[in-house]
């Protein structure tokens, strides 16, 4: 496989793996819904920067000491985990509280930069997104890459998962989703808790399962 394909099949499964969804997508579609388009793609772009990291890990092959330190990778794990329940635990209690949204993303919207990191924290609260990431990049890449797929990759990473997510924040933050959400907001977020709830939950009991 060329270079060039080998970047191709790389993007097209990362793509394929931010497509699925997932809690990345439950978070990005809520705050979209929830808040603002604003909010809904600085969560997206915090995604984004979250995979710009991932690629740089793999890149670096430093996701082989993941996988080869038992001990780091399962800290790892349970500290993702514990954030994620955390951030469960919020959204739930938040649930029945009522929200005011505006029409518009105006110059109001102060939440933007705490929507951004609170998507990157979330994406980087999985380790084992790390290892998947290292996982493609290995079985993609020739063992010996040229330069320019180290300096175009983290970019082109940034774009598949920030473009993707840009797209579902724009898509739930037309009217109708947000009438819609401010109908069943409850539920939503419940739904959205639970989701992250249980991915954090299960980084937790599979703490001590180094594989895939």
């Amino acid at each position: 496989m060329t270079p060039t394909a080998a970047v191709a099949s790389i993007l097209v499964a990362l793509l394929l793996g931010a497509i699925s969804p997932g809690p990345s997508f439950v978070l990005v579609a809520r705050n979209a819904i929830g808040l603002s388009r604003r909010d809904g793609i600085a969560t997206a772009i915090g995604m984004g920067i979250g995979g710009v990291i991932f690629s740089g890990v793999a890149l670096a092959g430093l996701y082989t000491l993941l996988t080869a330190v038992d001990w780091l990778y399962i800290a790892l794990k349970v500290a993702g985990g514990m954030y994620l329940l955390y951030l469960a635990s919020r959204i739930w209690r938040g649930a029945s509280a009522p929200l005011s949204v505006g029409a518009s993303d105006g110059p109001r919207n102060i939440n933007a930069a705490k929507s951004f990191w609170l998507g990157l924290s979330t994406q980087l609260s999985n380790p084992k997104t790390a290892i998947v990431y290292g996982s493609i990049f290995v079985a993609l890449l020739p063992q010996h890459p040229p330069l320019w797929c180290y300096l175009a990759l983290p970019p082109l990473v940034f774009a598949v998962e920030a473009g993707w997510y840009t797209v579902v924040a724009v898509c739930f933050s037309s009217r109708r989703p947000r009438e819609m959400y401010l109908r069943t907001k409850k539920w939503i977020d419940r739904f959205a808790a639970g989701a992250i709830g249980s991915l954090g939950l299960r980084l937790i009991l599979m703490a001590n399962k180094t594989g895939l």
